[in-house]
């Protein structure tokens, strides 16, 4: 699933005087893809002839990481994930295809403020900038990607594709001289884990989705918006905390309602990406050679330092990355307590996940679900 300058998604306008045509999109996004792949740059192991192995080794070894998942997961899966391997420059399009999908309310609520606003295409393509510089510095760094989030517009389906970006694997197969054939294989686990939770789940990508939409009709399209949370920020400075803290920018605009539905997408999202890294490793200690270092590597590469960490911060990955552990900590906490099949009480309903004080006791968790 890739996007063209002149996709499906949104609706084409000038940068004229506003009509009583289509509003316009509060974001450029041919601008948008253009700047993602400037910053994306190609990875030139992509052209070598060690890419050649990538789409085929793929092919075979997410179907047997499907298989060994579901065996110690016991989370059955509809049908078979396809494997895509893709280039940076892929991935920045299919990325950009689904965030116009799901942000496209959101957008919508902005361009119809914007329409009445005489530098809407400046701001515009500032956004677009800013949106284009995350996705491309995101391509640099992400290894693999399951994409069953984001149903496709025209059908209502979904392409069920589980993405591996060859060049950064690659990369990271001939820097640390990792054995392709076990990295991958570590790769597929960790990705098809990601599918057997939403597509083994039943109610998962719904309740999913539903907690993207209520934390979307939440933001306010108001400029007075940016005002509080300056002053917010100010009083987080005057208390002795660092306003970035908590979820990054995002965190930083978010009113009182909307960090109680970040709270819930938090708690979500550690839950599944620990669960997600302790499946990799637990079958990855059985069936990869060299599981350990690997585990290592991945885990100081997302530990960054220095310009890189405060980016991190800004941007909220470095939140995004602490789920990793959170979570990890809670799943291993269970397991620890109860056994690894009392996590399964977590997949029966949502009303089963853990709230984010529970993250940090998985006793109390316990003792709620009857697990």
């Amino acid at each position: 699933m890739t996007l063209a300058d002149g996709a499906r998604f949104g609706d084409a306008v000038s940068d004229g005087p506003v009509t009583d045509g289509p509003v316009p999109d509060p974001v450029d996004w041919p601008t948008a893809r253009r700047v993602a792949r400037f910053v994306a740059g190609r990875e030139p192991l992509s052209d070598s002839y060690l890419a050649a192995s990538l789409q085929s080794d793929f092919d075979a070894l997410t179907v047997q990481a499907e298989a060994l998942v579901a065996e110690h997961t016991r989370l059955r899966t509809p049908g078979r994930a396809s494997a895509q391997v893709l280039d940076r420059r892929d991935w920045v399009d299919s990325n950009i295809a689904s965030m116009r999908t799901m942000l496209e309310p959101l957008m919508r609520r902005f361009g119809e403020r914007m329409a009445r606003n005489p530098f809407a295409p400046v701001s515009r393509r500032v956004g677009a900038t800013e949106m284009g510089v995350l996705l491309g510095y995101m391509a640099q760094r992400v290894l693999g990607q399951y994409d069953l989030l984001v149903p496709d517009n025209e059908s209502g389906s979904t392409s069920d594709a589980v993405y591996y970006v060859g060049g950064n694997i690659l990369s990271l197969e001939k820097r640390f001289a990792f054995r392709p054939r076990d990295f991958r294989l570590w790769i597929a686990i960790h990705e098809t884990t990601h599918r057997a939770q939403f597509t083994g789940v039943p109610w998962m990508r719904s309740y999913f989705l539903s907690l993207v939409h209520q934390a979307l009709d939440l933001v306010d399209p108001d400029p007075r918006t940016l005002m509080r949370a300056i002053t917010r920020a100010a009083d987080e400075v005057r208390a002795g905390r660092n306003p970035l803290d908590e979820g990054g920018v995002v965190g930083l605009f978010a009113t009182p309602e909307q960090r109680g539905v970040l709270g819930q997408v938090q708690s979500l999202m550690s839950v599944l990406e620990g669960h997600g890294n302790v499946v990799m490793d637990d079958l990855g200690k059985q069936y990869v050679a060299g599981q350990e270092r690997m585990s290592r590597v991945l885990s100081q590469r997302r530990k960054a330092g220095g310009l890189t960490s405060l980016l991190h911060k800004l941007l909220g990955i470095e939140q995004k990355m602490r789920q990793y552990e959170v979570g990890e900590q809670f799943v291993r906490g269970v397991y620890a307590l109860a056994g690894e099949r009392a996590l399964d009480a977590v997949w029966e309903r949502a009303e089963n996940l853990p709230s984010v004080p529970e993250l940090d006791a998985p006793a109390d968790w316990l003792a709620r679900v009857g697990a």
